[in-house]
């Protein structure tokens, strides 16, 4: 539970559309060269277990964090906390911490093989940054910037760097709508949890924001994500911009049950389902790239 398992699409999204994105753009960089397995298999595979060894250590640093700062009140609403409840202790879950720290840099360690010694760079920010997010920077209203690039942006772009060598618009353009997509469950949590947040003096975004903006800009992220793949109509890829707006019947809907509930512990069904809109705006853009290929 302290992994929180359904939240971990938001780790398989951006590394699924940054490898789609590699295997369509392969032939444009190598057309004498065919992908193998050890070239573009093996790093494939690494990226995908780094992302999700990294986001289950970003969750047991927000669980052991929280407890330490008192975040995670008696009144809290969302899903119980591990630490919190007493159900593992600090010491056991520094423990977990640095165990699975220590499993993600091995897991990281040989893409340097791949994307050369910049990797170390990239390997580590996403550590420090997993420490910063909860010790300090969500308590300032950095969060969600820090969600779009670290679920976003990096994800993707360092998937695509290591199968291409290169970086391209399309691909900054797919890190940054899955970035936004993936933000909204963030604000899905800091939405439900605004008034204890406010008082724990953690000034999230939908603090700043306030009640009626929050809800405007979780229906909004969802339109400037779909908007954003329209890039892909300048390369021909049309399916990759077509497609993902089918992920807004969800998004909207998901956004009206989130209004109609406003507060409460019920709000836990729109983190539920804010988790699965992501894994389907993942699968619509990742469907759309590779039908791209067959279709041009």
């Amino acid at each position: 539970m302290a992994a929180r398992p359904k939240t971990l699409t938001g780790a398989a999204v951006p590394v699924m559309v940054g490898l789609a994105l590699a295997w369509a753009d392969w032939s444009h960089f190598y057309p004498n060269i065919s992908p193998t397995f050890l070239c573009n298999g093996i790093p494939a595979i690494l990226c995908m277990l780094f992302a999700f060894a990294m986001q289950i250590d970003a969750n047991f640093i927000n669980d052991y964090f929280d407890c330490i700062k008192g975040s995670d009140r008696e009144d809290r609403l969302g899903p119980k906390r591990a630490c919190a409840e007493g159900w593992i202790t600090l010491t056991a879950m520094k423990k977990g911490i640095a165990l699975t720290t220590v499993l993600a840099c091995l897991i990281g360690l040989p893409l340097i093989l791949y994307g050369g010694p910049t990797m170390i760079l990239v390997g580590l920010l996403c550590i420090i940054f997993a420490f910063l997010y909860t010790t300090s920077l969500s308590y300032l209203g950095a969060g969600d910037i820090l969600v779009i690039v670290f679920f976003g942006f990096i994800p993707t772009c360092i998937t695509y760097y290591i199968q291409i060598q290169s970086m391209t618009l399309e691909c900054l353009a797919a890190g940054l709508a899955v970035g936004l997509v993936t933000d909204n469950l963030l604000m899905t949590n800091n939405f439900r949890d605004r008034e204890q947040d406010r008082i724990s003096g953690k000034r999230t975004l939908v603090v700043h924001l306030g009640e009626t903006w929050a809800k405007y800009l979780y229906l909004g992220i969802g339109f400037a994500a779909t908007l954003i793949c329209l890039v892909f109509l300048a390369s021909g890829k049309w399916p990759a911009a077509v497609l993902p707006w089918a992920y807004l019947v969800v998004h909207i809907s998901t956004w009206k049950k989130m209004v109609r509930i406003n507060y409460g512990r019920e709000l836990n069904i729109i983190l539920g389902e804010s988790a699965r809109n992501i894994f389907i705006f993942g699968l619509l853009l990742t469907i759309g790239i590779v039908l791209s290929v067959f279709l041009n």
